[in-house]
């Protein structure tokens, strides 16, 4: 007897439908980097943090293994047609948080989809992305109180938009989007 595949059709053309969308947001968020690292550097965690949106959605609506991962991939393709620059940047943040996102969810072995591990996993992603952007872009150069500031801001940026993110599933869970 076979079994049923984790992809379905539905379940790609959910996951295509939220990496549309963020996508979209992703390529704002890259038009918008360079400006806030010239000024505002430490609100760069705010902007970077909106990235874990894809995984969010498609793991909350779906509950299903790999959602996560193919709609971060599917959102980057679409942010790189914004700025094709960035596009293996972009492709590099899908692939991270994604791994990051599906990682979290495989220790549970997809069984444990509490708020709590979506957290966990924008806790993660948030203390990387403060520790990498802050040698990246030589972020010691600025004031004391800026580099607490941005430090703050990048772990809390990803648990912020993870909130959003819950939300956003959440209603369109409620209308219908999945079958549980």
């Amino acid at each position: 007897m076979a079994s049923s595949p984790v992809l379905t059709t539905r379940v790609l053309l959910v996951c295509a439908a939220i990496g549309v969308a963020t996508g979209i947001l992703g390529g704002i968020a890259g038009w918008i980097t360079l400006p806030v690292l010239a000024g505002p550097a430490f609100l760069y965690g705010l902007v970077l943090g909106s990235h874990v949106l894809p995984g969010i959605i498609a793991q909350e609506v779906l509950r299903r293994p790999f959602v996560a991962l193919v709609t971060h991939v599917i959102a980057a393709l679409i942010s790189s047609a914004f700025n094709p620059a960035w596009t293996l940047r972009f492709i590099g943040t899908a692939l991270l948080f994604g791994a990051i996102q599906e990682g979290i969810a495989a220790l549970t072995r997809y069984r444990s989809w509490g708020a709590w591990r979506f957290f966990l996993s924008a806790g993660v992603i948030g203390v990387i992305v403060a520790v990498v952007v802050f040698f990246a872009a030589h972020l010691a150069v600025m004031p004391l109180w800026a580099q607490i500031a941005y430090l703050v801001i990048s772990v809390l940026g990803p648990i912020v938009w993870t909130a959003v993110g819950l939300a956003i599933g959440t209603a369109l869970s409620r209308a219908g989007v999945s079958r549980r």
